[in-house]
């Protein structure tokens, strides 16, 4: 068996540290004492590659409390993906904070 790449590209990794991480931190705890930002690998596509080539390190933050009982995972992108909207407003508020830090 033989295996052809259809499309390749650069893999990106960057250290989890910096101004921009700590405000990420400062502005979850403000909400949520015990909330952390935590890096993780996205299956998707985004524009960060092409902010490396300028020497800009990228990172996502998309702030969102969800109750533990919600089957987040089983629902997304499913026809009945859906999220609180006390997780919603949760999310920005900590983006405002964010977003003043910055």
């Amino acid at each position: 068996m033989k295996r052809e790449d259809v499309h390749g590209d650069k893999a990106l990794e960057t250290s989890f540290d910096g101004s921009l991480v700590d405000a990420m931190q400062l502005a979850l705890r403000a909400e949520d004492p015990i909330a952390r930002a935590v890096p993780y690998m996205l299956s998707g596509g985004t524009d960060a590659k092409s902010f490396d080539d300028l020497g800009i390190r990228c990172f996502g933050f998309a702030p969102l409390r969800l109750p533990p009982e919600l089957d987040f995972a089983g629902m997304f992108h499913g026809v009945d993906e859906r999220v609180p909207v006390d997780g919603l407003k949760f999310g920005a508020r900590v983006l405002d904070r964010f977003l003043d830090a910055c």
